[in-house]
């Protein structure tokens, strides 16, 4: 107990320091002074610190909400406009087949009519050309018949006298009234 008891009174033994000054022992003063300023901080600031590490967590909150949302509008559009193309493309390809079959409908109907056409214009060059025929034969067959006639006429002319002259005149207008009945 004694030795208790003197190391108690040797700490009353310390010199007393005088007067108030900087301790330039940088070992010793540096740690000391850290902590006071560590433990004020920690004591002082520890609510700030809390509030501007929740501020900052409620913004990067609210930024992940709002890039979520972002997310599913971009996604529903996504969506969407994917719907609109497929309809688009339905669409473009029932155009795309109904125009070939419409096309394809005008081009046998076009080529129908030029057939019909041609046709119609064939029946109608070979009347023509047989009206032509008909036209130029009738007109040699008056040419011969007149020819025929007044080289008959000339020959009774000269061969008969007016009884029998008379009498052919009277034939050859029963067989033009004849001819005429038959045309």
């Amino acid at each position: 107990m004694k030795n208790i008891t003197h190391s108690f009174l040797s700490l009353g033994s310390w010199p007393y320091a005088g007067n108030f000054g900087f301790n330039t022992d940088i070992l010793a003063t540096n740690p000391i002074n850290l902590s006071v300023v560590l433990g004020v901080l920690i004591f002082f600031g520890k609510g700030v610190l809390s509030d501007l590490l929740d501020n900052r967590k409620q913004r990067i909150l609210k930024t992940i909400r709002n890039s979520e949302e972002l997310r599913e509008r971009a996604i529903e559009q996504l969506e969407k406009a994917r719907a609109r193309l497929q309809k688009v493309e339905m669409e473009a390809d029932r155009f795309r087949v109904n125009g070939y079959s419409e096309i394809e409908r005008e081009k046998l109907n076009l080529i129908n009519s030029i057939s019909m056409t041609f046709e119609q214009l064939e029946n109608y060059k070979n009347e023509t050309i047989h009206f032509e025929e008909q036209r130029a034969i009738n007109q040699v067959r008056q040419r011969v018949f007149q020819q025929a006639l007044q080289g008959a006429l000339g020959t009774l002319n000269s061969c008969l006298n007016n009884e029998l002259h008379l009498r052919t005149i009277s034939a050859n207008i029963g067989m033009f009234g004849a001819m005429k009945e038959i045309k």
